[in-house]
C-alpha cells in the first residue's frame, strides 16, 4: 500500500496537506495550501514505488520521473493544469500542478444516468474540441508527449466551461530510441486502453494509442455505457454495440467518427488527433480514411510521376545541347 502524508503536513516547507483528492496504485493527490503565495491551491500528486523493486530498476523508475517533471513543468496551454515544482522526500515523489475546480465528466456523466438522459452531442463536441487542442499540443512536443490514460475521470469542467485535461501520471516521453519503463506509467485504465499498451517495454505506442482512448471516452459520455474492453473485443467484434444503438439522438458522421478512433489496430485509427476532429465535426470519416490509408501510397506515385517529367526534361535538354553543338560546329 503507497505511503499517506499525514492531513496538516507541510511538503517541503511550503504545500500543507488539506485533503485528499484521488487515490491510485501509485500514491495520492492531495489539495494543498501553499503557504508562499496566499491563497493559491494546488493539487499535489505523490508518487510511490513498489519497495520489492530492485534498486536499479528503483533508481531508474525515479530518474524516469525527474525527466518527465522536468518537461511537463515547461509545458504551457489552457487546458492543461500548469505543472508549478516537483520535489523527493526519502522514497516518495511529488508533482505540484494547479488545483483545477469545477466536476469531472464522469461525475457529469453519472448526473446524467441518474437522470435518465444523454449529454447533448453538441455539448460533448465543445468538450471535445478544446481535449483535442489539448492532445495535439502535448503530441507536437519535442519529444511527442503522450497521455496515455484519457478518461472521463481525467477531464475536468471548470466553472468557466473551460475543459482541463488533467492527471499526468502516465504521461509516456516519445524519445527516439529509448525504452521507457511501466513503473510510474502504468497501462492505463482498462475500459479506454487499446492492444497495444498491454505490451509493456516491447511495444510501441504513439499518437493513436490516445486516440484510441479520447475515441472510447466520447463514446461512453454520449451513450451513457462504457465500451467494451479491448481484450474482450478482440475475442468477440460483437462486443462493441455501436453508439447510435444505444443514443439514436447520436449523429451518424459522430458515430462513424468514434468508431474509426476505436479501431483495433492503430493502422486503421486516424493518423492524428486533428485528423480524428475533422471526422468528428462534420468532414467524411470515410474520405478522411482513404486519405489517411493511401498517403504513402500516393506520395510514392507523386515521386514517380516527378521522376519521370525530370527524365523527359533532361533528356530534351541534352537533345537541345547536342543540337546546338551540332549547328556551332558547322
Amino acid at each position: 500500500m503507497p505511503f499517506q502524508t499525514r492531513i496538516g503536513a507541510v511538503l517541503h516547507e511550503r504545500y500543507e496537506i488539506e485533503r485528499i483528492i484521488g487515490q491510485g496504485g501509485y500514491g495520492f493527490i492531495y489539495l494543498a495550501q501553499d503557504q508562499r503565495l496566499a491563497g493559491r491551491k494546488c493539487a499535489v500528486k505523490q508518487v510511490s514505488y513498489d519497495p520489492t523493486f530492485p534498486p536499479a530498476m528503483l533508481q531508474e523508475a525515479r530518474d524516469q520521473f525527474m525527466r518527465e517533471a522536468t518537461v511537463l513543468a515547461r509545458l504551457d496551454h489552457p487546458n492543461l493544469p500548469k505543472v508549478s515544482d516537483f520535489f523527493s522526500i526519502e522514497d516518495n515523489d511529488f508533482l505540484v500542478m494547479d488545483y483545477v475546480p469545477g466536476d469531472d465528466l464522469r461525475a457529469l456523466l453519472a448526473k446524467a444516468e441518474n437522470s435518465g438522459k444523454f449529454l447533448q452531442e453538441s455539448e460533448v463536441l465543445g468538450w471535445a474540441l478544446q481535449i483535442g487542442d489539448a492532445l495535439t499540443y502535448l503530441h507536437n512536443q519535442d519529444p511527442p508527449i503522450l497521455h496515455r490514460d484519457i478518461k472521463p475521470s481525467n477531464i475536468k469542467l471548470t466553472p468557466s466551461g473551460l475543459v482541463k485535461l488533467v492527471d499526468f501520471g502516465l504521461v509516456k516521453l516519445l524519445a527516439p530510441g529509448e525504452v521507457t519503463i511501466t513503473i510510474m506509467q502504468g497501462q492505463g485504465t482498462a475500459l479506454y486502453t487499446p492492444l497495444e499498451q498491454y505490451g509493456g517495454e516491447s511495444s510501441h505506442t504513439d499518437a493513436r494509442a490516445d486516440i484510441y482512448a479520447f475515441a472510447c471516452t466520447l463514446y461512453h459520455l454520449l451513450t451513457n455505457s462504457p465500451p467494451a474492453n479491448v481484450r474482450d473485443r478482440f475475442l468477440n467484434p460483437e462486443s462493441l454495440a455501436a453508439p447510435r444503438m444505444l443514443n439514436p439522438a447520436i449523429s451518424p458522421k459522430v458515430e462513424e467518427a468514434i468508431l474509426w478512433g476505436m479501431a483495433l489496430h492503430p493502422n486503421d485509427r486516424p493518423k492524428d488527433v486533428r485528423e480524428f476532429i475533422k471526422a468528428l465535426t462534420g468532414e467524411s470519416t470515410s474520405r478522411l480514411r482513404q486519405l489517411s490509408s493511401h498517403s504513402g501510397s500516393s506520395n510514392n506515385g507523386q515521386l514517380g510521376s516527378a521522376e519521370i517529367r525530370l527524365a523527359w526534361i533532361a533528356a530534351g535538354l541534352t537533345f537541345l545541347s547536342l543540337f546546338l553543338t551540332i549547328i556551332h560546329n558547322l
